[in-house]
């Protein structure tokens, strides 16, 4: 991955609220078994590893090593995740250009992120209940499906393209559909919502919730009774708690000494 002689830098997980020097159990990104711990400044803290300074590449490997970290901080602290592979040049980077910089808004954020966990929600259609529904449901569809019975596919060509556009638009809008009436019934108990690209054509929902941590089990609730109500319809997947990236995820310019929440 590097050189034998190329410097290392600082890798960086989170910032925290904490004042005092601490180590962690979880082992730092690159497999060399690098002590993870804090660099404090006042009452702020990052958490680092030793690393090269280097690109790492999005490998479940990798992704891990940082996950296991951010995971052993959830159990003990309210955090700000930092974006994957973020590499400071050294610990005076760090402190001065991240920390001192932006104490006040790295100490706003974990005012609002206190007590908040976030939870991810991804919903599927089973593909042959959907299109039956929405064969069902339209008219025009069924009519243009049903007049290509028994024609060859070079006689009735634009027919099949037509008939092709016409369900991915109304699979389309009952995505839409389904999706607020979702969000409709999950959105009184979290304190934020956002969702993100559907990756699938199957894939109805891809959302992540700000949720009070006095709220989870009544959204835990809330989803068992969804599921129950689109059974063999809609298939869920429910995660969490995580760190809540969708909702603050720290990116540093290093050159600039920009950061962005």
């Amino acid at each position: 991955m590097c050189a034998a002689d190329q410097k290392d830098g600082k890798y960086l997980y989170a910032i925290i609220a904490c004042p005092e020097t601490r180590e962690f159990k979880a082992h730092g990104i690159g497999e060399r078994g690098d002590i993870v711990s804090t660099i404090n400044h006042r009452r702020l803290a990052a958490v680092v590893s030793d690393s090269p300074v280097i690109e790492y590449d999005n490998s479940r490997r990798n992704m891990m090593a940082h996950t296991l970290v951010l995971e052993e901080l959830m159990e003990d602290f309210c955090l700000l995740p930092v974006r994957f592979s973020t590499i400071a040049p050294n610990e005076n980077a760090i402190t001065e250009r991240l920390l001192e910089k932006r104490y006040d808004e790295f100490t706003q954020l974990l005012g609002q992120m206190q007590d908040r966990i976030e939870l991810g929600l991804k919903a599927y259609w089973y593909e042959d209940v959907v299109l039956n529904a929405v064969l069902e449901e339209n008219d025009g569809i069924r009519k243009l499906r049903d007049s290509l019975i028994g024609k060859s596919v070079t006689e009735s060509h634009f027919e099949r393209i037509r008939l092709g556009e016409a369900i991915a638009e109304a699979l389309n809008a009952k995505r839409v559909e389904t999706e607020e009436m979702l969000l409709s019934r999950i959105r009184p108990y979290v304190c934020k919502t956002k969702t993100n690209k559907v990756i699938s054509e199957r894939m109805v929902l891809n959302a992540a919730f700000l949720v009070d941590r006095k709220n989870e089990l009544e959204l835990d609730v809330v989803i068992e009774q969804l599921s129950e109500d689109f059974n063999g319809r809609l298939m869920f997947k429910y995660v969490g708690p995580v760190a809540p990236y969708n909702f603050v995820n720290i990116a540093v310019d290093w050159a600039t000494q920009g950061v962005s929440p």
